[in-house]
């Protein structure tokens, strides 16, 4: 593809890095950006820069958070008994989207994927098992609510592994999802359904 500008080609070229945006979709998006007032483009790189250099991760449940303890953790509302455990920060929106769902949560920053090169020492399990064992005596019931796919199934299997000597309640979300899917693209009654009817892991 000719450019007419090297900035344009340059631009189009980082803006096609984003999931799911080809390098015409980008152009699109570049031309519009051209076409906008300055201050709006402007406005869009400030949002952008200020996102990646204040971004912040949940010490606790690792979500991303503005502040060192995101507002779900640091919340008197919620329900410490239980910990529901994700893959990632957008089952967390997913999840709160349902309305259903009121106690605290862990995010594990991926599942056990051996053929991407992913294990357990990858992701924040250990700091999961730490959260169980230390000060953390109120949390009666584990979540995991992964993804119905075999590296989700490995994961589940593996944190239900190290935990199996707690005095916890492990449980797994019904199987409303669909085998297979992902959390995100399930729609909000289902995953609802789903983490109001949650079954004993094994």
């Amino acid at each position: 593809m000719e450019y007419p500008s090297k900035l344009i080609e340059e631009a189009v070229n980082q803006v096609a890095k984003l999931p799911g945006i080809g390098k015409k979709t980008a152009l699109r998006l570049v031309l519009h950006m051209v076409k906008s007032k300055e201050e709006n483009t402007l406005a869009l790189t400030e949002a952008l820069t200020n996102l990646r250099t204040n971004i912040r991760f949940c010490t606790i449940c690792h979500t991303i958070s503005d502040t060192d303890t995101c507002t779900i953790c640091s919340s008197h509302k919620r329900d410490r008994t239980t910990v529901c455990v994700v893959d990632d920060v957008k089952d967390v929106m997913a999840i709160e989207n349902t309305a259903q769902y009121t106690g605290l949560y862990h995010v594990l920053g991926g599942v056990i994927s051996p053929l991407q090169g992913i294990g357990p020492a990858d992701l924040k399990i250990e700091s999961l098992v730490n959260r169980l064992n230390h000060g953390q005596s109120e949390i009666k019931e584990l979540i995991l609510a992964l993804s119905p796919t075999l590296e989700g199934d490995t994961t589940a299997f593996y944190i239900n592994k190290r935990v199996k000597d707690l005095p916890i309640k492990v449980s797994v979300i019904a199987r409303g999802v669909p085998v297979g899917g992902d959390l995100e693209y399930a729609d909000e009654i289902t995953l609802g359904r789903s983490i109001t009817g949650r079954t004993l892991f094994g």
